[in-house]
């Protein structure tokens, strides 16, 4: 009986560890599993990260490069000086190939006041705004606006183009096909229109391409003033009123010799007949 007993919990004891080792054995993989399926997932996210980064690579390189933009600013600027600051500013234009276009100066009794406005090569639009900076003293307002004008460019290059090409044909036409009057006159009528557009639209690319290439800076400087209060009346004083009188002098002067000058007939008249008097009375 001992001997069974034995044996039965020596059975028993061999199944529980059997089953033991069963468990871990299944928890192991369990946990491989999982973990190759976190390893699975951050790969697929690696290899998505990877095609937007590639994605808005390849859309940065399709950004084309030759832009026509025009860009233009309006600023006011409060200084000290308005002559000076001027005279820096218009420094500052020449060293970066820039010129001024037109100048307006203003002086009342509260303020002293410049505007003009600068062209300057696009490529130095940045720096002579950054350069204008250091010379003011208060920045009022600064309005930068840009204008892309790509599309248009393109788009009159491309009718440009076309126009060209069907000039060329009428062109071999009026050379090689137009036999009489009619044809020559309707063809030539032709080639004129084309002319026309043509001339046209290369005065547009004309002057979008002087717009892109310098950009207009309009810069308001004003320099506030002690306010003194207009007079009523002004007085003269003796070194006015003696330049006054020398300059009515002369006009005197020149108002009779230009009297004599327009009565010398009368005046050889006179001359003649008091000779004439003159002679008689001695006889």
């Amino acid at each position: 009986m001992k001997a069974m007993n034995v044996k039965n919990r020596f059975k028993i004891l061999v199944i529980v560890l059997f089953t033991l080792v069963c468990c871990c054995n299944q928890k192991e993989y369990k946990e491989s599993v999982a973990a190759e399926s976190v390893d699975i997932s951050n790969d697929f996210e690696m290899v998505k990260e990877e095609k937007v980064v590639s994605k808005f690579t390849n859309n940065q390189n399709n950004v084309p490069l030759d832009l026509k933009i025009i860009k233009t600013a309006s600023a006011r600027y409060k200084v000290n000086n308005v002559a000076n600051a001027t005279r820096r500013i218009k420094v500052i234009a020449q060293q970066h190939g820039a010129y001024i276009s037109d100048l307006r100066f203003d002086n009342n009794l509260y303020r002293k006041e410049n505007r003009f406005t600068i062209k300057v090569p696009q490529k130095y639009f940045d720096s002579v705004m950054d350069s204008v900076n250091t010379v003011v003293d208060f920045v009022e307002y600064e309005n930068i606006t840009t204008k892309d004008v790509t599309e248009e460019y393109i788009d009159l290059e491309t009718r440009l183009k076309t126009k060209r090409e069907v000039k060329a044909r009428y062109e071999a036409i009026l050379r090689k096909n137009a036999k009489t009057v009619e044809d020559i006159l309707l063809t030539e009528d032709k080639l004129r229109i084309i002319q026309e557009e043509i001339e046209s639209a290369q005065g547009r690319l004309k002057y979008l391409s002087s717009k892109v290439a310098f950009s207009t800076i309009q810069i308001d400087l004003y320099e506030s003033v002690e306010y003194v209060e207009e007079p009523e009346a002004y007085t003269k004083t003796f070194l006015d009123e003696t330049k006054q009188g020398l300059a009515n002098g002369w006009c005197f002067i020149e108002s009779f010799v230009i009297v004599l000058v327009n009565i010398w007939p009368l005046l050889i008249i006179g001359l003649i007949i008091f000779f004439w008097l003159k002679k008689r009375l001695k006889k």
